[in-house]
């Protein structure tokens, strides 16, 4: 975080760091940081252990105490190097749980693909025969073609039509 001190400032101002005051979470960095004085991580770890021992002495009940480590829910009285080794572990599986969906989602988008393909050789299938019967109909195959049916559906429409609302014509 500060490039620019020194390495015996850096020292000096570990050495005013009261480690017992450090909270679980500083205590996890401190113990990790490859930056730290060797010393400040001793010092790190043996308050931590200390922790421990008071922690399984009595300070929490035993029951408690090993139903909140076995659950994996981080605590107090786990030390860093348990708690960074169940991270990595959660880490590892929430990686897997990932890829396992990614494969699901490209499945599933495949799925979609043959799904729309099929859809759209059907709506070309349908297209076919429909172009297939209306060409036997204007041939006449099934009866009177379309073409005359349709001339004189318009001319009775046109009949009934005199008698609806007339449109004007507009030159503008």
């Amino acid at each position: 975080a500060h490039p620019g001190m020194t390495e015996n400032e850096c020292r000096r101002l570990c050495k005013l760091i009261d480690c017992q005051k450090l909270s679980q979470e500083a205590c996890n960095h401190a113990a990790q940081n490859e930056r730290l004085p060797v010393q400040m991580t001793i010092q790190v770890l043996y308050f931590e252990q200390q922790r421990l021992k008071n922690a399984l002495a009595g300070t929490f009940a035993e029951g408690f105490l090993s139903q909140r480590i076995s659950s994996g829910v981080p605590s107090a009285a786990m030390s860093p190097r348990d708690n960074y080794a169940s991270l990595r572990r959660e880490n590892r599986e929430l990686k897997l749980e990932l890829s396992r969906l990614r494969m699901r989602l490209n499945d599933l988008e495949k799925e979609q693909v043959c799904m729309k393909q099929g859809m759209e050789k059907s709506a070309a299938n349908r297209t076919f025969l429909t172009s297939i019967s209306r060409g036997f109909g204007r041939i006449g195959l099934f009866g009177q073609p379309t073409v005359k049916r349709q001339k004189s559906s318009r001319k009775s429409q046109g009949v009934e039509g005199n008698h609806g609302r007339r449109r004007r014509n507009s030159l503008s």
